[in-house]
């Protein structure tokens, strides 16, 4: 689908042309900061309206950039300024890990660190069982990709969600309704993150709304060869936290931070103290 904007919502970075992937010509979006410099750390989003890797981790990948390290932050395929093609009409998650892999793969990286939230997370999961060689460390905020389907939908924020695009809102007015529940402190949803998620979220195809085919992959966690850093918030409305359980029961090399009065963006309710122990497990994990 092409994009309407007069003018994005979020800041534009590059644009990659990586080929065909699931019967159509995919471009990603991507932002580069610390480019050229130090080890790689690859920023994945979640899913959900208007997503993209600006606005997930704005607060988090310039203090990377500023610690020495290279951050390349994506937009997933069908979410931010990425492609959103008419195909596929389900969203698998072999099809995300294949947008990630090309972007790798063209700009030459190597030993990158995935650091993925929610459907990122499960991106980033997915791609070190599938791609082993090309990833020397994890960090996950609340992955998806650790339980069967039925077990998310039952979780309320998911249940909301689609409640919310079912129900015929759009615009800003859905936006919060649905992301509210992301935060245990609502009041960090700011009208800045509305404001640059409402727009794009008008330009994704009803792929990105409907179900995500993202297997359950607990059994084939013990596969992992690479260390493991993760957080949880204990009051996440859309992954049970009871999913830290499984990387730390099945995980090689797991590390993970229960986090009290926090919902399902560690990244954005407890920025300073995620930075700091990120860059601390980047140095010395």
């Amino acid at each position: 689908m092409p994009l309407t904007f007069n003018s994005p919502p979020i800041p534009e970075g590059h644009y990659l042309d990586i080929g065909e992937i699931a019967g159509a010509a995919q471009r990603v979006h991507y932002h580069d900061s610390g480019e050229g410099e130090g080890e790689v750390v690859i920023f994945l989003h979640g899913a959900g309206g208007g997503a993209s890797g600006y606005s997930n981790f704005k607060g988090n990948f310039p203090v990377f950039a500023e610690a020495g390290y290279r951050c390349i932050v994506p937009d997933l395929l069908g979410y931010g300024l990425s492609s959103k093609t008419a195909t596929p009409t389900e969203y698998h998650l072999d099809f995300f890990i294949a947008g990630v892999k090309a972007l790798v793969d063209q700009l030459g990286l190597k030993q990158v660190t995935l650091l993925g939230n929610s459907l990122g997370g499960a991106v980033a999961l997915g791609y070190a069982l599938k791609h082993p060689e090309d990833v020397k460390r994890l960090i996950l905020m609340a992955p998806g990709g650790v339980e069967e389907f039925d077990t998310y939908m039952a979780m309320p924020g998911i249940a909301n969600m689609f409640a919310v695009y079912q129900s015929g809102k759009t615009g800003a007015e859905a936006m919060r309704s649905v992301m509210e529940r992301q935060l245990w402190d609502s009041s960090l949803l700011t009208d800045e993150i509305i404001n640059e998620r409402a727009p794009i979220a008008l330009t994704q195809t009803p792929a990105s709304r409907q179900r995500l085919y993202v297997p359950n992959m607990t059994t084939e966690l013990a596969q992992l060869q690479c260390p493991v850093f993760g957080f949880w918030g204990v009051n996440d409305q859309f992954n049970p936290v009871s999913g830290a359980m499984k990387l730390m029961d099945n995980c090689p090399q797991a590390r993970i931070v229960l986090v009290n009065r926090c919902g399902h963006w560690v990244q954005v309710e407890h920025r300073e103290m995620f930075n700091r122990a990120c860059i601390d497990f980047l140095r010395n994990g």
